[in-house]
């Protein structure tokens, strides 16, 4: 069994330049995650953009849905900025039954190397081989589903929903 990981960008792959003292995106760094984590299972990595989450419009998040539809894996992790990552969970619940699928990010940029990116794929990698069919959103070895789950501005982190209204 195989598992897609399709990658949108967000803090995950964010470096920092030194001169303009700003992140900006340069290349993905799954594939070096997956080697340093010594990842032993069948995984494809497609980019599918490279954007911060703050940016995505829905044009982006049709080319998510449809790069999921399209996909011959029925496991699939995607890596997204996580201040819109449950926005675009809730899309991909309401159009793609059948599938079990995965979001993850990063608060720090893996290229710091205090990142919590590298143990948020790997949960990432395990939920989605583990989980039934759904989608999920996979930060701090935890997982919510995407009709449950707000981010937590105040602390930086993902947390169930408690009550309607709340704000994302």
């Amino acid at each position: 069994m195989s598992v897609r990981v399709f990658v949108t960008g967000g803090t995950f792959d964010k470096e920092y330049d030194e001169l303009t003292g700003t992140l900006h995106f340069n290349a993905t760094h799954l594939t070096e995650m997956l080697q340093r984590g010594r990842c032993m299972i069948d995984v494809s990595v497609e980019v599918l953009m490279m954007i911060d989450s703050l940016e995505m419009k829905e044009s982006h998040r049709v080319r998510i849905v449809q790069a999921c539809r399209d996909a011959v894996e029925t496991q699939i992790v995607i890596t997204h900025g996580t201040d819109t990552m449950v926005d675009t969970a809730q899309v991909l619940a309401e159009q793609l039954p059948g599938k079990t699928i995965v979001l993850t990010g990063a608060m720090v940029p893996y290229a710091f190397g205090s990142s919590d990116g590298l143990f948020n794929l790997g949960s990432a990698l395990s939920f989605v081989q583990t989980l039934p069919p759904g989608v999920y959103i996979a930060m701090n070895g935890r997982y919510f589903t995407a009709d449950n789950v707000i981010k937590n501005r105040n602390v930086g982190v993902f947390e169930e929903q408690t009550g309607p209204g709340e704000l994302r």
